[in-house]
């Protein structure tokens, strides 16, 4: 579900800018606003890279979050598995 719009809503939305722009400009916007994703992507990865590229200067460690997330990732497993124990001879087959 991509933001709570169901397939009928989005037929609904495409049939309106059809209607508001004409199927001849259809092929125009979207490759407007393809550009302009590619454009804010370039300059997400850009705006990163520095920020990165600064913290090594710096000597920051920019794996700290890494090894957060990898800690994270252990500790939830252990839990699934604690409770995957627990509740092993609850669970009914449906």
């Amino acid at each position: 579900m991509f933001l709570f719009i169901s397939g009928a809503e989005i037929f609904i939305i495409l049939v309106i800018v059809v209607m508001l722009f004409g199927a001849d400009k259809l092929p125009e916007l979207a490759r407007g606003l393809g550009k302009g994703m590619q454009q804010l992507k370039n300059a997400t990865n850009e705006v990163k890279k520095e920020i990165s590229d600064g913290a090594k200067k710096q000597g920051i460690d920019t794996d700290l979050t890494k090894d957060i997330q990898k800690d994270i990732k252990n500790i939830k497993n252990k839990v699934q598995d604690n409770i995957d124990d627990l509740t092993g001879p609850i669970k009914r087959n449906f």
